[in-house]
């Protein structure tokens, strides 16, 4: 079975050239691929409209409003850091339904993984606000849509940014578990430790709260510690990447040091619990990195490991966060 993409030029309308946030980020990646030894291992297909109506589940009403009233300017700002540009409104439903399709090719076993390229991001994306570059929660909107058909999906998100908003949305339920590392304190400014969920949904958050130069062995220990332990005991029918590059080391909104190759590794460790995987992309902004930075994880996901010889120095200081999560997670499972 081949590794799907899923791609459409179509996401390039959702552009500011002066923004982080920008179609750039789509052309270098698509590049880096194309010139890369996994280019003839992949199938890339075309995204389908995500149904208004689905929106409802996730979002509220005035949210969804707001985008679609925004989307018939040339372009405005719903806050300092989140653009709206004209036809927004389609361009994310496209993105939100180019990730469910893929979700449902895995789920159902057309592909055995698949990557959304697609844009505009989600993470941040509440129930009630687009914020920090995000429209509509695009993770969300996939994993509910799979909930309703019984199956548990498991979110991990790498960005260095914590998805504020992929966790609010989950916070309360058992058959979504929402897994974060980031660096803290930083936008949004949620994610600490003892943010583990309420009512049902209690233990089923899990976030580690990382330092400033923390990277690939601080976040080693974060996943053999805790997050591989839990996400194997919580058995999810599907794992969704949050894939946020901006914690790779050489990124100007992060702070974190992961090498590119490592988000390969990240893969590596999840498919033996759960090889069903979609990635969909989140942050990342140095247009030299995020490319290779995507095909290591596709090249772990096509079974051809590859190595841009990517190195940094980092700081190991997590003892003591992992002590804490340790604490706060040993009521709900066995770590």
């Amino acid at each position: 079975m081949s590794t799907q993409i899923v791609y459409s030029d179509e996401f390039s309308k959702h552009n500011n050239r002066s923004h982080p946030e920008n179609a750039e980020r789509l052309k270098v990646i698509l590049d880096e691929i194309k010139k890369s030894p996994i280019n003839n291992k992949v199938e890339f297909i075309e995204p389908e409209l995500l149904p208004e109506k689905t929106l409802y589940d996730i979002h509220s009403e005035r949210m969804i409003d707001q985008i679609r009233e925004m989307s018939s300017e040339y372009e405005t700002w719903i806050d300092m850091d989140t653009y709206v540009c004209k036809s927004d409104f389609e361009t994310a439903r496209l993105a939100a339904g180019g990730l469910l399709k893929a979700c449902n090719n895995v789920i159902n076993g057309k592909v055995e993984n698949a990557f959304a390229l697609i844009r505009p991001p989600g993470h941040h994306a509440t129930k009630n606000r687009s914020m920090g570059f995000c429209l509509f929660n695009n993770a969300a909107i996939a994993a509910n849509e799979l909930s309703k058909t019984g199956k548990k999906t498991l979110i991990f998100d790498f960005d260095v940014h914590h998805g504020n908003g992929t966790q609010e949305i989950f916070y309360d339920r058992n058959d979504v578990m929402y897994q974060s590392y980031h660096l803290f304190p930083h936008y949004p400014g949620t994610g600490n430790v003892d943010e583990i969920g309420i009512g049902e949904g209690e233990g089923f958050t899990v976030n580690i709260p990382l330092s400033n130069g923390n990277g690939n062995n601080a976040i080693s220990r974060a996943l053999n510690e805790v997050f591989l332990p839990i996400a194997k005991q919580f058995k999810p029918d599907l794992i969704i990447f949050s894939s946020g590059y901006d914690s790779h080391h050489q990124d100007p909104l992060g702070g974190l040091k992961m090498t590119s190759h490592f988000y390969g590794e990240i893969i590596k460790k999840y498919q033996k619990i759960q090889p069903k995987i979609v990635c969909t992309l989140e942050g990342g902004y140095n247009l030299d990195w995020i490319g290779k930075c995507v095909v290591s994880q596709l090249g772990q996901m096509v079974g051809k490991v590859i190595d841009f010889k990517d190195t940094t120095t980092e700081i190991e200081n997590i003892d003591e966060i992992i002590k804490e999560i340790k604490y706060e997670m040993k009521r709900y499972w066995k770590i």
